[in-house]
């Protein structure tokens, strides 16, 4: 799979999630296979206004190539602004755009899954980015709609194509939808059929290296992007090295594996964030994603969350049964689900699709 002068083996991306995704966890991925791994998501206001933290969340490794940094913004004079800064600084080498969040906070000012109902905007978003981007491919990510009755991403995908940008990704779910419900593979087919002159990722219910294996075979996507399946699970990334190579083999790992897994984890993020009572502090969101399915005592689970120093970790993690072996109600669905009762949107956003919006839907201080 190309993106741009990019060539990503094998054909997967880690997806931005807000929280997930910061350089620590990259390079846990990284470190199990390949692939393209998105930093978080990040403001273009906040971006152009230099906000301390928001320079924080677009760090590197040195070993990561492409740097792919995602986008977030409704401004299309910032977000270009956003993506001239990021070449002729070189702070990244890959920009991808926004258009998927579903998260009430981002949709109701218009932003995210809401965007691409206003097509003329979407349009002027995507010209000023690739325009401003120079030799910087730019992608963008999305999904079918706001509800099955307010669909946009075969119209967005062929905008993209007419503006330049180098590849789309389809979270086959609706705003509405959330996480909840299935993904509706068949969408990602259309979309594929829609745009033969670009690369087509697929996105949604992605738990094993096989579903991605399957999702190419029935949709002819060119690749997959992977989001809350390999929470609690880098090791995904390997299976898939080993999927897209045609091998069988799958990785089964024992609770000390993970164990060790989760040691190396909180390591990385201790080391980004420079403290480890607050890079614990950050890591347990992960532990009842790694445990998932292990036979483990209330009493633990809670110890590990409350952790405030590495040799603490290594100690709790030591007092499992490492032998345990890994637990079949460890597979499918992990993160969040659930769907919406309606998506919250600005005051006749749905009105008129070709209105050009104005609104001010960033906080420059929240990094996205």
């Amino acid at each position: 799979m190309k993106i741009g002068t990019y060539e990503v083996w094998p054909p997967v991306v880690l997806a931005p999630m807000a929280g997930i995704t910061n350089i620590g966890f990259r390079r846990l991925c990284r470190e199990q296979g390949g692939g393209l791994f998105v930093s978080e998501m990040i403001t273009s206001r906040a971006l152009v206004e230099r906000v301390p933290l928001t320079f924080q969340m677009i760090r590197f490794g040195v070993e990561e190539t492409p740097r792919s940094i995602q986008l977030y913004g409704v401004d299309p004079v910032i977000i270009g602004k956003a993506a001239r800064m990021i070449a002729e600084e070189d702070l990244a080498d890959h920009i991808d755009l926004n258009f998927g969040c579903p998260v009430p906070k981002v949709t109701r000012r218009g932003g995210g899954s809401a965007l691409p109902y206003k097509r003329n905007l979407l349009r002027a978003i995507l010209r000023e980015t690739v325009r401003n981007a120079g030799p910087l491919p730019v992608t963008m990510k999305m999904r079918k709609g706001i509800d099955d009755d307010h669909l946009t991403y075969l119209d967005a995908g062929r905008i993209a194509v007419e503006e330049g940008v180098a590849a789309v990704a389809l979270h086959a779910r609706t705003a509405m939808q959330h996480y909840g419900g299935t993904a509706d593979w068949d969408a990602i087919k259309r979309l594929r059929d829609a745009v033969p002159e670009i690369p087509v990722l697929g996105n949604g219910d992605i738990w094993s290296a096989d579903d991605a294996l399957r999702m190419v075979a029935e949709t002819g996507c060119d690749g997959v992007v992977i989001g809350r399946g390999c929470l609690g699970r880098p090791w995904l990334f390997r299976d898939l090295d080993l999927a897209f190579e045609g091998t069988a083999e799958r990785t089964r790992p024992s609770l000390g594996e993970v164990s060790a897994m989760m040691v190396r984890h909180a390591e990385l993020l201790c080391e980004v964030i420079g403290s480890e009572p607050h890079g614990l502090a950050d890591f347990r969101k992960h532990v009842g994603w790694y445990l998932k399915g292990f036979v483990i005592g209330a009493e633990t689970r809670r110890a590990l969350t409350t952790v405030t120093s590495l040799a603490d970790l290594r100690e709790r993690v030591a007092e499992l049964d490492q032998d345990q072996p890994w637990p079949a109600e460890a597979d499918g669905p992990r993160g969040k689900s659930g769907e919406r009762s309606k998506v919250a949107l600005p005051h006749g956003w749905l009105d008129d699709p070709d209105e050009m919006a104005a609104l001010d839907a960033e906080d420059p201080t929240s990094g996205g």
